[in-house]
């Protein structure tokens, strides 16, 4: 039976409870006694495997996204050298092969995906893109090889019926409404505007924002909906300035930059810019060269995953070459522990066992910091529930994580962003 992921719908009914805190220390590095070799409980009955744990990466080392794939190869490398030096897998060590996932606009991923199942790849890490997640994962389907991707967000991916082979250890982008509506919340009953794209992530931040702020005793006073064939902006900000919000989201993609431009600065000179405007991950950026010095000062936005603390980053560097973004490297890294624990507890690196196992390893059992605090459960409790570098993962039985982590942003007078804090939310 194939397994049927929550809907979009069921993601933006649920409310999000989001904290500021002070990240936690990164696990690490193992240095422990070697591990047992097979689960104390039994699971489902699957073929056995080779014998030797096989992770492929499907990464973009090519195209446009290519800034993002060296963090998270380096996670994925780093973590299959920690888990070999405390003793690999079922007693052999973990093997890596990597594949380039290329562009959504090529078919690269697909032949770098055959490539991997050829080479015997039991998990794949990846892919990072969200179509190119949703466009292999029939071939996953087929084969039994589950993906487990770092970096993928699109809130349809919760709604795929994936037979159980597509897990993130990302948080949806549906969960950046909920998140932000709370955030410009604070603790007041607020009237909340927000301009969304019609798109995937756009109609769904709109969705988790408006159940969130009437939860908190407010209410959305305004929807106004961008496409890209929208010229002016003018009766839009018209419409936001009329129903007088406190705050303002703006929910649109970095190719609406035309649009994005325009809007902001018409905000901004009605009087709902600065603090009262917020932004989603898919359009904070860098608007240093496109605006007016200080147009968006104060303004704050949030980027999905967690920020790995110098002493992860400085291992990530020196597993990685060319590392210069460490974004998902903690994402990558976690995906791959998860991966070989499921493979441990399962007694079994076969594909579908490490899948069956993965929720089970992720939540509900007893707790365990980083890999050597769950191989030292392991040697006489086969419940573990493991946390790592971007946090307590606790995959849901639809494969997603919660909570959920984001970093929150804001911007400067040069209409810069920076890193200001920690958003943690279930």
């Amino acid at each position: 039976m194939l397994r049927t992921r929550r809907t979009v719908a069921g993601v933006m009914a649920v409310a999000l409870t989001a904290a500021l805190a002070a990240c936690g220390a990164a696990p690490e590095p193992v240095t422990t006694s070697p591990r047992p070799t097979q689960s104390a409980t039994p699971g489902p009955a699957f073929e056995p495997g080779d014998g030797v744990l096989t992770i492929g990466t499907l990464f973009p080392t090519t195209g446009a996204q290519a800034f993002i794939s060296p963090a998270q190869r380096a996670g994925v490398d780093l973590a299959i050298g920690e888990i070999n030096k405390a003793g690999g897998v079922l007693g052999q060590p973990v093997v890596a092969v990597h594949a380039d996932s290329g562009e959504a606009k090529t078919k690269k991923a697909e032949s770098s995906y055959a490539s991997l199942v050829k080479k015997g790849a039991d998990v794949i890490i990846g892919p990072s893109s969200s179509v190119l997640a949703e466009r292999i994962l029939p071939l996953a389907i087929r084969d039994r090889v589950p993906l487990i991707s770092p970096a993928a967000t699109a809130p349809r991916l919760s709604g795929l019926a994936d037979a159980g082979m597509l897990f993130r250890t990302v948080p949806s982008a549906a969960l950046q409404g909920s998140v932000l509506a709370r955030l410009a919340s604070g603790d007041e009953q607020i009237r909340l505007a927000v301009v969304y794209f019609d798109d995937d992530t756009g109609r769904a931040t709109l969705a988790t924002a408006t159940a969130t702020v009437a939860e908190l005793g407010g209410r959305l006073v305004s929807s106004q909906k961008v496409t890209s064939a929208t010229k002016k902006v003018d009766g839009l900000v018209a419409a936001v300035k009329a129903s007088k919000p406190d705050a303002v989201i703006l929910a649109t993609p970095f190719s609406a930059m035309t649009q994005n431009k325009a809007i902001i600065a018409g905000l901004t000179k009605a009087g709902l810019g600065h603090e009262r405007l917020w932004f989603i991950s898919a359009n904070l950026a860098d608007y240093s060269q496109a605006l007016p010095a200080g147009m968006l000062l104060g303004a704050r936005g949030v980027i999905p995953g967690a920020e790995p603390n110098k002493a992860f980053r400085d291992r990530v560097k020196a597993a990685g070459k060319n590392v210069k973004d460490y974004r998902y490297s903690a994402e990558a890294y976690d995906a791959t522990m998860l991966a070989a624990l499921a493979a441990i507890v399962a007694g079994n690196d076969n594909s579908e066992a490490v899948a069956a196992s993965l929720v089970d390893v992720s939540a509900g059992g007893i707790k365990c910091v980083g890999l050597a605090e769950c191989l030292d459960v392991l040697h006489t409790q086969s419940d573990i529930d493991y946390d790592g570098v971007s946090g307590p993962v606790n995959l849901s039985q639809e494969g997603d994580p919660s909570p959920a982590h984001y970093g929150l942003y804001k911007y400067d007078k040069a209409n810069k962003f920076a890193r200001v804090d920690r958003v943690v939310g279930n």
